[in-house]
């Protein structure tokens, strides 16, 4: 497919990384993954993606939030969907409603991982504009 978009996904569980590449490549995209934020910024180096969805903990707790950043500082206009299971596993939420929040978590979307497909693909819709 001549204008098939690419999603840039980084995540250091690489049962899930296989699952969500299956999963996007079925909605029609092409997927270009990472297992770490390293990676990741390696990969943002080369090539620029259509959207990106990034886990929140990676090498270290944060590693999901700096590359929402770099990504935003290298690529303003690119969307992304910064997806965790943070609250499962630790007890701590937060989200990006308020402005104060996005001015520093940097991501478009939030959320929680364990989305259904369709709703994910409807999300990623919505922010390419589909």
């Amino acid at each position: 497919m001549k204008n098939q978009k690419t999603i840039l996904l980084v995540d250091d569980d690489v049962d899930y990384l296989f699952q969500m590449k299956l999963q996007l490549e079925r909605f029609g995209f092409k997927v270009v993954m990472a297992e770490s934020q390293k990676e990741a910024e390696g990969l943002m180096s080369m090539v620029k993606p259509d959207l990106a969805i990034f886990d929140l903990m990676l090498e270290s707790e944060d590693s999901g939030f700096i590359l929402c950043y770099k990504m935003k500082k290298r690529y303003p206009d690119v969307p992304i969907i910064l997806a965790t299971a943070v609250s499962s596993e630790t007890g701590f939420s937060f989200g990006i409603g308020s402005e104060d929040e996005r001015k520093w978590i940097k991501a478009d979307l939030y959320l929680e991982k364990g989305i259904l497909p369709e709703q994910l693909q409807s999300e990623i819709n919505k922010l390419l504009k589909l």
